[in-house]
C-alpha cells in the first residue's frame, strides 16, 4: 500500500505559539497513521502563474503530497492548492464561507437554522458615511440595547463589541467606516457562556462548556473557563446540521442559549483550535481528523 503524505500550512504572520502547536498536533495524528507530513508556513509556497499555467514556486511534478490540512484563511493559496489537483482540507469554499461572518449567517439562515436576529451593514467606503441616519435609527429601533456589532472578519473572539447605547453606537460605526461588519440582537441569557462542539463528518466528537464572569464573550482567550459538558441531541444536531450546510469537514461551533435554552448558532469555525478541547476534554480531535481523511480519499479513489 503506498504511502500517503501530507501538508500542514498556518498562517506565518501569527507568532503566537498555538498556531504551530495546532499543526503540530496534527502531525503527531499523522504520523501515528504511517503518512508523511510537512508543516509549513502559507508563506513558503509562493503561488505563481507562469505561462498560463498556476503553480507554486518550488513544487517539482511528482512532489504533490496526497492531501492538504489547510489551517489558515488564505483563501487564494487554498484555491491554488485544489487548482493543481490537491485535496484540501477543509475545502477552501467552506473557508471562505466561515470566514466571513455575513456570508456565514446568509448561508445558514437559508435554510433556517436558528441564529441571532441580524442586520448586515452596508458597504459603507473608507473615510464616507451615510447621508443621514435613517437607516442607523432604524437598526436600533430594530434591535434595541445592548446590542452586538461583529466585523464579518475575525476569531477569537476578537471585533466583537457590545453596544450599550447610541453614543457606544455612533462611535462604533464611525471607527468601522471602510470595515465589513454586522447588527446582532444581543442574546443576554447567554451572556458569557456558550458550548463548543467539535465535529468531524456528520459525528460530534468533543465538546466543552465555555463561562466568563468578565466578558460578554465566553472566549477561553478572553478570559473565559472551560469545562467538559454532555451535549443535547438538539444541540448535537443543529451543530452537524451548520457542517454540512457550510460544507466543512470537520469544524468547531460555538452555540448559544437561548430564552428557554434552546440551541443558537454563534458561529462556525472552519479551523477551531484543539488544544483547549483536548486539555478540557482529554479528547484529541486531530485523530478523528486524520481518519476522516482517510476514509474520505478511499472514496475519492473509487470515484
Amino acid at each position: 500500500m503506498k504511502t500517503l503524505s501530507c501538508w500542514i500550512i498556518y498562517n506565518g504572520s501569527l507568532t503566537s505559539p498555538k498556531f504551530i502547536e495546532q499543526a503540530e498536533m496534527i502531525k503527531v495524528s499523522a504520523e501515528r497513521r504511517n503518512i508523511s507530513c510537512t508543516i509549513y508556513q502559507n508563506d513558503e509556497l509562493t503561488m505563481e502563474i507562469s505561462e498560463g499555467n498556476l503553480t507554486l514556486g518550488f513544487l517539482k511534478e511528482g512532489n504533490k503530497p496526497d492531501f492538504v490540512i489547510f489551517l489558515d484563511k488564505d483563501i487564494l493559496l487554498a484555491r491554488q492548492l485544489e487548482q493543481l489537483g490537491i485535496p484540501v482540507y477543509n475545502p477552501v469554499s467552506s473557508i471562505e464561507k466561515c470566514d466571513n461572518k455575513a456570508i456565514m449567517y446568509q448561508t445558514l439562515a437559508n435554510h433556517g437554522l436558528p441564529i441571532p436576529e441580524t442586520i448586515i451593514a452596508p458597504k459603507v467606503y473608507k473615510g464616507f458615511k451615510l447621508k443621514d441616519k435613517r437607516y442607523y435609527e432604524y437598526v436600533i429601533n430594530r434591535l434595541g440595547f445592548p446590542m452586538i456589532i461583529k466585523e464579518v472578519h475575525g476569531s477569537f473572539g476578537m471585533k466583537v463589541y457590545l453596544i450599550q447605547d447610541e453614543t457606544e453606537f455612533y462611535a462604533k460605526v464611525e471607527e468601522l467606516s471602510g470595515i465589513s461588519y454586522l447588527f446582532q440582537k444581543y442574546i443576554s441569557t447567554s451572556h458569557g457562556r456558550d458550548i463548543r462542539i467539535n465535529v468531524v463528518g456528520d459525528k460530534a466528537v468533543a465538546s466543552m462548556y465555555r463561562h466568563s464572569d468578565i466578558d460578554f464573550r465566553a472566549n477561553v482567550s478572553n478570559g473565559g473557563k472551560m469545562m467538559t459538558y454532555q451535549p443535547t441531541e438538539a444541540q448535537i444536531e443543529l451543530a452537524v446540521k451548520c457542517t454540512k450546510i457550510m460544507g466543512t469537514y470537520f469544524s468547531g461551533i460555538d452555540i448559544l442559549f437561548g430564552e428557554n435554552e434552546e440551541p443558537i448558532i454563534c458561529e462556525v469555525n472552519s479551523n477551531s483550535h484543539l488544544r483547549n478541547i483536548y486539555d478540557c476534554t482529554g479528547i484529541w480531535v486531530a485523530d478523528y481528523m486524520i481518519d476522516f481523511v482517510i476514509d474520505h480519499l478511499k472514496v475519492l479513489a473509487n470515484e
